[in-house]
């Protein structure tokens, strides 16, 4: 019974140091076998791996590669407009070894917060040797490339390998926005005044060009009337010429109707004219018959026998007046004004 019993105690102890011999290592990660706090191999190969129990110890590390996010920081570039920069980097730790006797017991915690440092350091340094045109433009991928070139030295004596650094933003500070908003919006206004400056001086040019190309045409215009006006005049002078010269006393029947029509128009005509006027050639029965014979005696029967300027008329009438002695005349004149009418013979004028 008691050679059972320390036999099964036997296999225990055994089962439990040989287990605790054993361990794994995963494809994605390096082991570190430690003794005494001394690292005395390195396991890299994915599968089984031994360790001498109870004396030695195994430290994992992630052998893949890794993020890490810069905090934002603040850079000058060489034209002093100050930038807040947001920078990323990606890495993988290239010797265990290396890594574990630089950061010691504090692992990649305490590896990254020593790479944001070099990191840090190595962006101020890159951005601050140009202008801010440079780090806002598109061919900023240099400038990222020495970064990294200039954090792989530092970042290997940590026994990380520095796969790439992006600058992910590129801002103003917070209490530079308004300003610079401010900057740009009066720079667009003053472009804005310069297009609309240019749109008005082109606009008075067309509608100058436009007045002068109006004023040309109607002067023109006004050219061709005259001239077409001028030849229109001779062409009708020539013509009365020519009637005036076929039979004068048709032109000159023709021409007194025409006086008689522009002169006795209105509703109530008066004429003061002499009896013995050549007006009234057409208008006397005592002229021989003649073209105007049946003319004068219509306008005969419209006069009527009114023959004093005190006689009232109908519309349409006509009242022909003789003219008053001179006696008369200088009477009338001596009279207050408004009780008298004063005429030249010779002289139409209409009733009021």
């Amino acid at each position: 019974m008691t050679k059972s019993l320390s036999l099964i105690v036997v296999l225990v102890v055994a089962a439990v140091v040989a287990l605790s011999s054993i361990f794994i290592v995963d494809e994605r990660e390096r082991a570190l076998v430690l003794q005494f706090g001394r690292v005395v191999a390195v396991k890299s190969d994915p599968g089984l791996a031994f360790k001498i129990p109870l004396i030695q110890e195994v430290v994992r590390y992630d052998d893949r590669i890794l993020s890490r996010d810069i905090d934002p920081l603040e850079v000058t570039p060489l034209d002093d407009r100050r930038l807040v920069v947001d920078a990323f980097a990606r890495y993988r730790i290239s010797d265990v070894e290396e890594f574990r006797k630089a950061v010691g017991v504090g692992g990649i915690p305490a590896a990254e917060s020593r790479l944001d440092s070099i990191l840090r350091s190595q962006t101020r340094e890159i951005l601050g040797s140009v202008s801010s045109n440079d780090i806002l433009s598109t061919d900023r991928a240099a400038l990222m490339l020495r970064i990294r070139n200039g954090a792989i030295e530092e970042a290997r004596n940590l026994g990380l390998e520095i796969i790439d650094v992006r600058l992910k933003r590129t801002d103003l500070p917070t209490e530079n926005l308004d300003a610079t908003f401010a900057r740009m919006r009066a720079e667009r206004e003053r472009e804005a005044a310069d297009e609309i400056a240019r749109g008005n001086e082109a606009a008075q040019r067309i509608r100058a060009q436009a007045d002068r190309t109006n004023v040309e045409i109607v002067s023109d215009a006004n050219r061709q009337s005259e001239i077409t006006r001028g030849e229109a005049d001779a062409l009708r002078n020539a013509i009365f010429a020519e009637a005036f010269g076929a039979d004068t006393e048709f032109f000159e029947f023709y021409r007194s109707l025409a006086a008689y029509r522009k002169s006795l128009r209105g509703e109530n005509t008066t004429m003061i004219l002499s009896p013995e006027s050549e007006f009234f050639d057409y208008l006397r029965s005592d002229r021989p018959s003649g073209p105007g014979q049946a003319s004068r005696l219509r306008l005969e029967s419209e006069a009527g026998d009114a023959s004093e300027p005190g006689d009232a008329s109908e519309p349409g009438d006509v009242t022909i007046l003789a003219p008053e002695p001179a006696e008369t005349l200088q009477q009338e004149a001596a009279a207050p004004s408004g009780e008298a009418e004063t005429s030249a013979p010779g002289v139409p004028a209409t009733d009021p």
